[in-house]
């Protein structure tokens, strides 16, 4: 419904923002989180204005369960939602995990394509409809909030389909998903099937249509917002795009197009946008998934002009080549140079800035460093300051195994390593060849550290310009179909790789000690 102003003038409609980073995006490979970095993910997004929060799948395992169970503890303002396959067993389960919250709701999905209901499920339409009702009416039997989704929805036979929504309303669903669950359709098609859903299926105006698109096609934001042209009022995305294979529709992206092109897209969300980049660096550091440069919204060219051309008009006037301010999404309008003479309250601003907020000793522990860095580098930047605190939240998690000291002999001779770890409290040394640097430092971490994982990805890229740049390396590893991953930063590229492998190492440790039940089914 349009609702009205105080002036009595027409208020565009709220299109609601279903952020499932810490679901389906967590799913991509080498992005699981701890407990306590979904915590902190979660309570960003609550204070950035995002609807509802998908927290994860309690059954799935008891590490997800006990996630969603503490979010939904902190979160004081979203709806906090769990996901559950059509079973009373997994409902149960999300319910009991949503206990704590302040407004839940649960999510329940069965596929409906032929293609999945012949090989996945093995299961005829008329027992997946009989599902549908059980599961939806079981589900409302617990809360009022109920979403339901077709996984697999757009490659759904039509009039399955709109039997499948029928019966999800029936049953007393208040929201309907449908899922472009492997990125196959194209946004005329995604316009049109909302348009056929809101024509066909009988009180589909009572509830809230929703869309959940990925992007293996590349076409994941375009038919999120072809899907709300023709009526949607909740788009399923996470921050980064994160997700499994080419990722989800991009949170930043989806706001950011209806904030920019209001003109054509007359909808307003309750997303704070100012916060986009600090969700966008936070993720990027928990998964040490980085962003690359040309990435819409918030990558480090988004708001870059190196064309002669360009800079001379940006001089002129800055809509001349930027259609929206760095500010709206959290970037400041000038990147303050910090150096060896800026003081605690400099630095502490600065990191305000950045977004991040530290307590006194934080900020001690974070001066040291920044000291250390700027006797390094005659210029500290914004991206410095954003590698430095990587590296901090890196080192914080890796308490079983830390890099104390590290020699490394290249050049002509050949490449060896002489590595002392920290390994539960006590130090080791060993010395081991490669060939290269960084081989040879890896090659000595697994002497102390004996393994059998297998290195997925070696990525380095310079914060900054310069040879006195710093270098942030991200690691993963994987082991035992347990996917792990590692980040670091320093001005040594080889110290940064050691510590980075050193991380992801600790993080497959949790792993290996926590590991989950058997997997199954990942949902929409």
């Amino acid at each position: 419904m349009t609702e009205q102003t105080a002036n009595g003038a027409p208020e565009q409609e709220r299109v609601l923002i279903f952020d499932t980073t810490l679901r389906d995006g967590e799913q991509s490979p080498g992005a699981t989180m701890t407990l306590t970095e979904k915590l902190e993910v979660a309570t960003l997004l609550d204070e950035m204005g995002v609807d509802i929060i998908e927290a994860g799948f309690p059954i799935a395992s008891e590490g997800d369960f006990e996630a969603v169970r503490e979010i939904s503890k902190v979160v004081k303002n979203a709806v906090v939602c769990g996901l559950a396959r059509a079973g009373a067993k997994d409902i149960d389960r999300a319910w009991e995990a949503l206990q704590g919250a302040r407004r839940a709701r649960i999510h329940t999905f069965i596929s409906t394509s032929p293609l999945h209901m012949k090989y996945k499920l093995q299961m005829e339409p008329e027992e997946v409809l009989e599902a549908i009702a059980r599961s939806v009416s079981h589900a409302r039997s617990l809360t009022d909030d109920v979403q339901w989704s077709p996984e697999d929805g757009t490659r759904t036979e039509h009039d399955f389909l709109c039997r499948a929504v029928e019966t999800a309303i029936k049953a007393g669903a208040t929201t309907i998903n449908i899922p472009d669950t492997v990125g196959y359709t194209a946004p005329g098609e995604s316009a049109a099937l909302i348009r056929m859903l809101k024509e066909r299926v009988p009180d589909i105006d009572k509830v809230v249509i929703s869309t959940h698109c990925h992007n293996d096609l590349g076409m994941a934001v375009a038919n999120a917002l072809a899907a709300v042209e023709a009526g949607a009022r909740q788009v399923e995305c996470t921050i980064n795009g994160l997700g499994e294979r080419a990722g989800n529709a991009a949170l930043e992206e989806v706001v950011m197009a209806m904030r920019v092109r209001n003109d054509i897209m007359p909808w307003r969300t309750g997303v704070d946008t100012t916060k986009i980049m600090q969700a966008s660096r936070l993720v990027s550091r928990i998964t040490g998934f980085p962003v690359q440069y040309n990435k819409a919204i918030v990558g480090k060219n988004a708001f870059a002009h190196e064309s002669g051309i360009h800079q001379d008009g940006m001089l002129k006037h800055a809509g001349t080549y930027e259609i929206m301010r760095p500010e709206d999404v959290g970037l400041t309008a000038s990147n303050l140079v910090m150096g060896k003479h800026s003081g605690r309250n400099a630095l502490r601003a600065k990191l305000r800035e950045l977004g991040f907020e530290l307590g006194d000793n934080q900020l001690n522990d974070v001066f040291v460093r920044f000291k250390a860095l700027a006797d390094q580098k005659k210029e500290v930047y914004d991206e410095d300051l954003l590698a430095l605190m990587t590296e901090m939240h890196s080192d914080a998690g890796s308490d079983r195994v830390k890099v104390k000291s590290l020699t490394v002999t290249c050049g002509t001779l050949r490449p060896s390593a002489v590595l002392t770890l920290e390994i539960d409290g006590e130090e080791k040394t060993t010395t081991a060849t490669g060939d290269g640097p960084v081989d040879s430092c890896f090659k000595a971490v697994n002497q102390l550290v004996p393994n059998q994982a297998r290195l997925q990805l070696y990525q380095v890229h310079a914060v900054t310009e310069g040879t006195d740049a710093q270098a942030t390396v991200s690691v993963r590893i994987e082991e035992d179909g347990r996917i792990a991953s590692g980040q670091s930063a320093d001005t040594d590229t080889i110290l940064a790789s050691t510590r980075a492998y050193v991380h992801a190492l600790n993080r497959l440790m949790v792993r290996r000690e926590k590991r989950a039940p058997d997997a199954v089914a990942k949902g929409a």
